[in-house]
């Protein structure tokens, strides 16, 4: 209570939260600037409430793996683009590999080869329990089954299930060397910093997104030894094949970015879904060149009738406002 009375009356200047701040009961004084970090885990109607507690405040919003929408906004729409392209000092590219679920024990030897070397790894399930509709391993059945593959070693279990205090525990554990291996499931997607570790090995990987599965890759190499991500693929859906393959390919989050659009399509660029088609499609297809272009005849035209009301724009108001509604927004 205290913190919110503090951002109403303007006695606080920055706060750092998490979704809270997006609540309705939280009010700002004067909101001016909004950074949103990990972009791609809030939702369009999200980014846009935050937006809506200030009078159009500044926005920065930073992600290492950009959503098909973001992307397609830097492309099509006002968003300055900043890009830090080069690997902080020490640190190597992480070897990437796909694998048939087949080659997993063969990949077990790799991962024993580093605890001997004193490292740790990560191993990824997609679900918590299993399930008779999505036929997945679960982190909560594996991680039995591992404890003995990896009997010399400590194994740790992490899932979203857990309760706070207890998730925050295991990981100042695994932080501190107590677990060599943690057997865990998305909850370690963000947030996670273990110089230490060098491998992660990613069961049922086709489950996963594109955006999610790069994240998860960079919970290691983060140390500056030579790391390993290891990507179980058990389907022959072609775009799932395609996904994985642009991983081992691709260490560049922007690329990868731009791969994830064509696979999935931009989404609404004026809605609030992140992907699939637009309702624009002529913009897919358009060059840089001829989006400048029509930036900088929008911006002419804004500034001289920014409501739309002369007679030689009455047919780009009407489509204007066929394209734009209530639910709008460009977060």
């Amino acid at each position: 209570d205290q913190v919110y009375a503090g951002l109403a009356d303007g006695s606080i200047d920055v706060v750092i939260g998490t979704h809270a701040v997006i609540q309705s009961g939280v009010q700002f004084a004067n909101l001016a600037l909004a950074i949103i970090d990990e972009q791609h885990r809030f939702g369009v109607e999200q980014r846009g409430a935050l937006r809506g507690k200030g009078k159009n405040p500044h926005l920065l919003i930073m992600t290492a793996t950009p959503i098909p929408r973001t992307l397609a906004l830097t492309i099509h729409a006002d968003l300055d683009l900043s890009i830090i392209d080069e690997m902080p000092p020490g640190r190597t590219p992480i070897s990437t590999k796909v694998i048939p679920p087949t080659a997993v024990e063969r990949s077990y030897m790799l991962i024993e080869e580093q605890l001997d070397l004193g490292r740790q790894a990560f191993i990824v399930y997609p679900l918590v329990e299993a399930s008779d509709k999505i036929e997945a391993a679960a982190a909560t059945e594996a991680f039995h089954n591992l404890k003995q593959v990896f009997y010399r070693h400590e194994v740790g279990l992490l899932h979203g299930r857990m309760k706070p205090a207890e998730k925050d525990a295991i990981m100042a554990d695994f932080s501190q060397g107590k677990f060599d291996v943690l057997v865990t499931t998305s909850v370690a997607e963000v947030g996670v910093d273990i110089p230490n570790a060098t491998v992660i090995l990613i069961e049922g990987a086709n489950r996963f997104g594109l955006a999610q599965l790069h994240q998860f890759r960079g919970r290691v190499g983060r140390g500056g030894y030579a790391s390993y991500c290891l990507l179980v693929c058990d389907t022959d859906v072609p775009e799932a094949r395609e996904r994985l393959t642009a991983l081992e390919r691709f260490n560049d989050g922007f690329k990868l970015a731009e791969i994830d659009w064509k696979l999935r399509g931009a989404g609404d660029l004026v809605g609030t879904r992140q992907s699939g088609k637009s309702a624009l499609q002529l913009m897919e297809d358009m060059s840089p060149e001829l989006v400048e272009l029509a930036q900088r005849e929008a911006r002419t035209i804004f500034e001289e009738d920014p409501e739309l009301r002369q007679q030689q724009y009455q047919l780009l108001a009407q489509r204007v406002h066929m394209l734009h509604d209530a639910r709008s927004d460009i977060s």
